[in-house]
């Protein structure tokens, strides 16, 4: 189980493949200057809430991963997320696709 930190303060601990392809998205749209929000569910034991983060590049971020080796991305899950990305709702997590799905979210971020 690896771990995304934001501003030291805040964090949310993702399956190490999910977090690679975070790592990928968050990284690919940073480097175009756009920022985001990201949100996430809560774990159970701090509330059943969510979370959201403005994510801009002067944010400090940090990817922890528990494995030492780096997972296979899904190229078709990495366009999912940054679709997701693009959307006013911005960035969460969702299901990785298999290599064949296709998703397509409409422009509130909502799978069609």
């Amino acid at each position: 189980m690896g771990r995304f930190s934001y501003e030291g303060q805040t964090h949310v601990d993702l399956d190490d493949r999910a977090l690679a392809h975070l790592q990928m998205v968050v990284a690919n749209k940073l480097r175009r200057g756009e920022p985001f929000y990201f949100t996430w569910k809560d774990d159970p034991s701090i509330g059943h809430g969510r979370t959201s983060v403005w994510v801009h590049p002067g944010c400090t971020m940090v990817f922890t991963y528990h494995g030492g080796r780096r997972p296979p991305l899904n190229r078709i899950w990495i366009e999912a997320l940054s679709q997701l990305a693009n959307t006013p709702a911005g960035l969460r997590l969702i299901p990785e696709p298999s290599q064949v799905d296709e998703m397509q979210f409409d422009e509130g971020g909502h799978l069609q």
